[in-house]
């Protein structure tokens, strides 16, 4: 039989072989699922621990079970019920953060756990009620155990959609004893315990906003409801107004035939100005509706846009609403909430300031701001219009910008550009008792909060700290040298800081795009409420 077997065709050979297979996985499959099991085990005698083990049958004989179920729970006991969980061991404690306690670097960051639902129950009109007791009205839920409710915040009146509490408060205004500097558009914040109390409201008719990059082009009216701008300067191709749209088509006062033409132009002037490479930051003085800004974001820059909140109340809330960075500053007494060497270029077109004004302190803001050999762009009418007040302006201009070492490269048309120096070898060389002086030695150009404006030259850091940048993109992932005068308390190398900082960004980012649907909700303009070294 078995010689008769083998000389069989072989494709019969196969399939009795595959006959077989299945039908001895189906009756192992059908004893493991349905049948009773027999588990083994080994055990010692109790009396003698020190005897052989033993294999004997389980207590689970002739006992249905689940092996499956059984090796997928096979886990650690549940503690009691009602039992707090001990302390932790001292020094088993996660931390999070990018140097350890002993001062040194650590390249791995842990991120707490999330609880996504916690996003979708998050409410933003909340306030704490601290009073004893449970509350009675609708809107609010109390615990007497804890002694305090949460309330929703109502709404502001309608007239204060545009309420901003550090630049509206009359009353710190009327207190002022002077305005005529400027001093009403500063920051006037109201005092503890008279803050705003209820949600400012949306203009009516508010919309979603349109989306980069279709905002730089167009916004929705009822967004920002003003027309005093396109009544103003409707004829200069700032804006116009079409239907229940405002369109920006790119011009501005200096530069009526739109913003990229502009741009070459200052470029074709000053061949070392590359946008995108050497200058990377931006300050927009006077901005406008902030075309400026925002035709240089598709040349790699990023252009803060400053205008003060005056009879042109909306232009900061035109930039904001295009996508366009911006904030409402004004020159005028204090410095700007922005550190000494900031900025590769600082830009006004018409923007409607006297920098030669009490020996040049605005100007010599600027200068503060300016990083070592950047430029300073001037495009107005003493530039290139010759009635006798503004030719006495442009060499007042040209007095001054002399004075502080500043290299006036060329004018051109009507825009004229200055350098900074990247040292400060000329100061050292000007005569005695020439104005402005150079700033106190004790004196910290990158203290900024409330501080006065001072009408002196602030010393540049004696190691070229801040000239030496390198370009863009690589200037994203190289620590800068100026790196090394920032007051961190750091232990360690601050190259290194700045690394750490970057990577651990990079995660908190990527762990918030995925987890709060960022990209679903088209994110355009963001605030950092604490930027540290800025790697966000």
């Amino acid at each position: 039989m078995t010689g008769d077997f083998l000389r069989t065709p072989l494709t019969l050979k196969i399939a009795t072989f595959f006959f077989i297979a299945v039908t001895f996985f189906y009756f192992g499959k059908h004893w493991s699922d349905g049948y009773q099991q027999l588990v083994f085990f080994t055990q010692r005698s109790d009396s003698d621990p020190n005897s052989n083990p033993v294999v004997s049958t389980s207590p689970n004989y002739a006992k249905p079970f689940n092996v499956s179920a059984l090796i997928e729970n096979n886990s650690q006991p549940a503690p009691p019920e009602n039992v707090p969980p001990p302390p932790p061991e001292e020094g088993s404690i996660e931390k999070l953060g990018v140097v350890n306690e002993n001062g040194t670097m650590s390249d791995e960051f842990e991120v707490g756990d999330f609880d996504p639902g916690m996003v979708e129950q998050w409410v933003n009109e909340t306030q704490v009620d601290e009073s004893e007791g449970s509350s009675s009205s609708p809107s609010s839920t109390s615990d007497s155990d804890v002694g305090f409710g949460i309330k929703k915040f109502g709404l502001c009146p309608r007239e204060m959609s545009e309420y901003i509490p550090c630049l509206d408060n009359e009353d710190a205004i009327r207190k002022l004893p002077s305005t005529e500097k400027g001093e009403r558009f500063e920051r006037h914040c109201p005092e503890q315990g008279r803050g705003l109390n209820c949600l400012v409201p949306a203009p009516n008719g508010y919309r979603t906003p349109i989306p980069w990059p279709r905002s730089r082009d167009e916004v929705w009216y009822n967004n920002v409801p003003h027309t005093r701008l396109v009544e103003d300067k409707g004829g200069q191709n700032w804006i116009s107004r079409d239907k229940d749209k405002f369109k920006f088509p790119g011009g501005g006062t200096q530069f009526i035939h739109g913003a990229n033409e502009y741009l070459d132009h200052i470029s074709k002037m000053i061949p070392d100005i590359t946008f995108g490479k050497h200058i990377r930051v931006v300050l927009d003085v006077g901005c406008g509706v902030a075309s400026f800004g925002a035709y240089l974001l598709s040349r790699n820059v990023v252009t803060m846009s400053v205008a003060p909140k005056d009879v042109h109340e909306n232009q900061i809330q035109f930039a904001l609403e295009r996508g366009v960075p911006a904030m409402a500053a004004a020159f005028a007494t204090r410095r700007l909430l922005y550190p000494s060497q900031a900025f590769d270029l600082v830009h006004c077109s018409r923007c409607r300031i006297n920098w030669t004004r009490d020996d040049g302190i605005l100007l010599l803001e600027v200068n503060r701001m300016l990083r070592a050999g950047g430029y300073f762009v001037w495009a107005a009418q003493p530039v290139y219009k010759h009635e006798e007040v503004l030719e006495e302006q442009w060499e007042e201009m040209l007095n001054l910008t002399t004075r502080l070492c500043w290299n006036f490269l060329k004018k051109d048309g009507y825009i004229a550009v200055w350098q900074k120096p990247s040292d400060n070898s000329c100061y050292l060389d000007r005569e005695e008792g020439t104005k402005p002086p150079m700033c106190d030695p004790s004196d910290d150009p990158d203290n900024v909060w409330y501080a006065d404006l001072k009408a002196c030259i602030s010393e540049l850091p004696k190691n070229m700290y801040g000239a030496n940048v390198t370009e863009w993109p690589a200037r994203l992932q190289s620590p800068p040298d100026r790196l090394q005068t920032i007051k961190l308390d750091a232990f360690t190398s601050r190259s290194e800081l700045f690394r750490a900082e970057s990577k651990y960004w990079n995660e908190i980012i990527a762990s918030n795009v995925r987890v709060l649907h960022w990209k679903k909700i088209r994110l355009r303009n963001v605030m950092d409420m604490r930027a540290d070294l800025q790697q966000h």
